[in-house]
């Protein structure tokens, strides 16, 4: 991927073991996938990786040897990305870091905000349904040289 290129990468969370057809429909055609922990069922993975790259990071209920890092930056046309499952575990100043993107999971509930110029992501969850929260996941697609964040939500 080009520094250049429009990009579009499907970004998930907290599927506890279920990952849904209608999601996986969805993600068809992405150019990367990042999952931001909770994935519990290896099956995920290997799904998730027949359709792009993937890289993923643990959450608190996934295995401790499970060989997801608890953080992870990733590179997508040539912008930083910085994965962590709980966004209170942050180590690091991500606008100091040259970081365009934070990833984060954990909540079930998505939201995107910017701050110094870091876009902060989560996108919710398509796993089992929590409380009354919908069933969400995204896309961060580079267009123009901006990132931009487009939740989906999903029927049950």
């Amino acid at each position: 991927m080009s520094e250049h290129s429009e990009v579009t990468i499907g970004v998930i969370s907290d599927t506890h073991g279920l990952l849904r057809q209608s999601a996986v429909d969805r993600l068809q055609g992405v150019d990367l996938i990042l999952h931001a922990g909770d994935i519990c069922s290896q099956r995920i993975p290997d799904q998730l990786s027949q359709i792009a790259p993937f890289y993923a990071v643990r959450g608190n209920n996934d295995p401790r040897d499970c060989g997801w890092p608890l953080r992870q930056l990733v590179t997508a046309a040539g912008d930083h990305i910085y994965m962590v499952h709980k966004i209170s575990d942050l180590d690091i100043v991500p606008a100091s870091c040259d970081v365009k993107i934070v990833v984060s999971g954990h909540t079930h509930q998505w939201s995107c905000r910017e701050k110094d110029g870091v876009l902060y992501v989560d996108p919710g969850s398509i796993g089992p349904r929590r409380f009354h929260y919908p069933i969400t996941f995204g896309f961060l697609k580079r267009k123009e040289g901006k990132w931009l964040f487009e939740v989906v939500y999903l029927e049950s």
